[in-house]
């Protein structure tokens, strides 16, 4: 049966012949003599090569300009755009630089790779796959490299910033007002693995917090929209006229984003207000902060209720802590009691468990008696022999003249469990979904968190706290 037929330069693919018929279809290249599959011009690929010179004419030689404070490149005529090294991003900026005349050539691009070079050398190197037509039906693919000279200038943002330090439009002052500042040092955490203060002009440290300062109100907007949504934060405006230009009728104006996080952090002891405690359903009134997120979780340990506060709820209230992550004590469980009134309920489908468990402090281990049983809702987690800490609320100092009037008509608790302490290593640890359950993620590099903004000043407690942070991320 006759094939049909085919419009010049086509290749009709058959079938892979079998291992006879492959050595009958065989020919001798016309220059060196060597057994080849045929093909139009009747020459090996070696022969071709050494005949046609594919990447003839491709640029081998280009020059970029690169911005070292802000890590961007030029893309003429006027835009930046920033790229990490060796990044699919930078890959792309640089073979707009050379694509433009290979169609001219009659040459194709089929790959590209970086070629590594020492970053001092002010060099990129990029290998490309050319491919070129030298004969009808034959197509040949070569190898080019292609050099660019790297060549620092400012871009015009960085260079505005360089000349005045203080040519800024707007400016974020963030800020927490607690005893330990452990949202603030996680929110920092956060920010710099999104990357969200990279178009900040600068970044400054303050007693209570950071300052950023950008060169647009919209990027200040920007910041300040995504700290509400990583936490429960107010936040206030303000601006001030720098300049008029009666003739124009223009204002220059710098504006101030004031944005204050709430004082209550996680694994926080909290005392409700009484009109908070009703409007709430009768929640507590002594609760745990178990997350903060863009709202603040709480738990109430006897009932197993979570109820999230935004930040215009809490503003009616205003309460604050009773104690916080810094009072917690280190407990050993001795016993543990399964509540016989836990079942299938509600709050065993959330994932805790009531449970009456023995314990003592580790400081006191050994040296008396004083053993005391503490209902909890850590049941599934707490076996004889775990360690766990808690809030000793016998000798607990607690300012707060409610929480004192509470404690004298009501029976408090003698310790309240907050966590279980984990060993380092240990499988045991639930997962919680590459999440931490202050926002971190865990598929973040552990040098890199440690590294955060490199802004806020910390003191031995609040060095304290991150380490803490740390240790979670790291088990």
């Amino acid at each position: 049966m006759a094939s049909p037929h085919l419009p010049a330069g086509d290749t009709l693919f058959l079938p892979p012949p079998s291992q006879t018929a492959a050595g009958a279809c065989t020919t001798l290249c016309c220059a060196c003599g060597v057994p080849m599959p045929p093909n139009a011009a009747n020459t090996c690929a070696r022969c071709l090569r050494s005949r046609v010179d594919v990447t003839e004419g491709a640029p081998r030689h280009a020059a970029v300009v690169y911005c070292p404070s802000c890590t961007s490149y030029l893309e003429p005529p006027r835009r930046w755009t920033r790229a990490a090294p060796e990044s699919p991003e930078l890959l792309q900026l640089l073979l707009r630089r050379v694509q433009r005349p290979l169609p001219r050539l009659g040459l194709s691009l089929t790959a590209a790779e970086f070629v590594f070079t020492e970053p001092h050398s002010k060099r990129l190197k990029l290998r490309l796959r050319l491919r070129r037509e030298v004969l009808r039906g034959v197509a040949l693919e070569q190898d080019h490299a292609i050099e660019f000279t790297v060549h620092d200038r400012l871009c015009d943002a960085c260079g505005r910033a360089r000349a005045d330090p203080d040519q800024w439009c707007a400016v974020v002052q963030l800020r927490q007002r607690a005893s330990h500042r452990r949202t603030l040092l996680h929110l920092e955490q956060r920010l710099a693995s999104l990357g969200a203060a990279s178009s900040a002009l600068r970044i400054d440290a303050t007693a209570g917090g950071l300052d950023f300062f950008f060169a647009s109100r919209s990027s200040a907007a920007c910041l300040v929209a995504l700290i509400a949504s990583l936490a429960p934060a107010r936040a206030g405006t303000a601006k001030q006229l720098v300049s008029h230009d009666t003739k124009s009728n223009s204002y220059n104006y710098r504006h101030a984003f004031s944005v204050e996080i709430c004082p209550v952090c996680r694994d926080d002891l909290v005392f409700l207000p009484r009109d908070a405690s009703r409007s709430l359903g009768g929640l507590g009134p002594l609760v745990l902060c178990v997350k903060v997120a863009d709202t603040l979780a709480l738990l109430d340990a006897t009932t197993h209720r979570v109820v999230h506060l935004g930040m215009k709820e809490y503003d009616r209230w205003r309460f604050e802590p009773v104690l916080t992550s810094r009072q917690l004590v280190e407990y050993v469980v001795l016993d543990v009691d399964p509540s016989p009134a836990a079942g299938e309920t509600t709050a065993t489908r959330l994932g805790y468990r009531t449970a009456y468990v023995q314990v003592a402090r580790a400081s006191e281990l050994g040296r008396n008696d004083a053993i005391v049983t503490v209902r909890t809702h850590l049941g599934h987690l707490l076996t004889p022999g775990d360690r766990a800490l808690g809030y000793d609320l016998r000798g607990a100092n607690a300012n707060g003249q409610d929480f004192e009037n509470y404690g004298q008509s009501h029976c408090l608790p003698d310790a309240v469990l907050v966590k279980k302490i984990y060993e380092k290593g240990s499988s045991d640890k639930p997962q919680q979904d590459g999440l931490m359950s202050d926002g971190v993620s865990v598929g973040v590099d552990i040098d890199e968190i440690v590294m955060g903004i490199g802004g806020i000043d910390l003191d031995p407690s609040d060095e304290v706290e991150l380490d803490e942070l740390l240790e979670d991320l790291k088990i």
